[in-house]
């Protein structure tokens, strides 16, 4: 069953703050985002910052150049999972360990132009996979449908990891991205330019709970 996870991808403390307040009436578990301001193009709000409501279950998306510069910093926040790039400028693997030594679910987050199979050793070493269409330190991009087919090529590399989408997710994709094999759908400008979150919210469940096939 596909879940819907609000994402939040903030600058400042008190957008963060609103975000949080507003998808607190409805949310167990978000995707926050933060930035390094290299990776990404844009400082999001910092790991030092971050804190979130006690009963929410979290996935930290670390869009960092350097993580293990950061990983300390993000343990202990002691989030469900920790999501670093592919991508980075270092080897992500031993940074993923030390992470879940700590009994911290690791994730691996791969851009567009990343093949499943150029890091299949650190797939292998993931409890998550992220698959990020949008683009990086902002919200309301559009949703790549094309990179749904990377959801088998990562499958035939590790089965049962938990796979996720991240970048233009909405009520009118929500069940084309479900049925595609995407276990976490990450919302964030859906959610967060809706005069109504909770109703948008709603409608992707129905969505993705719907019976049926393509």
């Amino acid at each position: 069953m596909t879940v819907i996870t609000p994402a939040i991808t903030e600058e400042t403390l008190e957008a963060y703050k609103t975000q949080v307040e507003r998808l607190h009436e409805f949310t167990t578990r978000a995707h926050i985002d933060t930035s390094d301001g290299e990776f990404a193009p844009t400082f999001l709000v910092s790991a030092s910052q971050l804190w979130w409501p006690h009963e929410w279950t979290v996935d930290i998306h670390a869009m960092v150049a350097r993580p293990s510069e950061h990983v300390a910093t993000l343990i202990n926040l002691k989030p469900n999972m920790i999501i670093f790039h592919a991508e980075t400028t270092e080897n992500v693997i031993p940074t993923m360990q030390q992470v879940k030594q700590m009994g911290i679910k690791a994730g691996l987050a791969l851009l567009k132009t990343t093949v499943p199979a150029t890091v299949a050793d650190a797939i292998k070493e993931a409890d998550h996979v992220l698959l990020f269409t949008g683009n990086l330190g902002y919200h309301g991009g559009e949703a790549s449908m094309m990179q749904l087919e990377k959801a088998r090529l990562i499958r035939l590399i590790k089965p049962d990891v938990e796979i996720g989408w991240d970048g233009g997710a909405n009520v009118e994709n929500a069940y084309t991205l479900s049925q595609g094999g995407i276990d976490v759908l990450n919302v964030g400008g859906a959610l967060a330019q809706a005069e109504n979150p909770q109703e948008v919210y709603n409608q992707m469940v129905n969505e993705v709970n719907k019976q049926g096939v393509i």
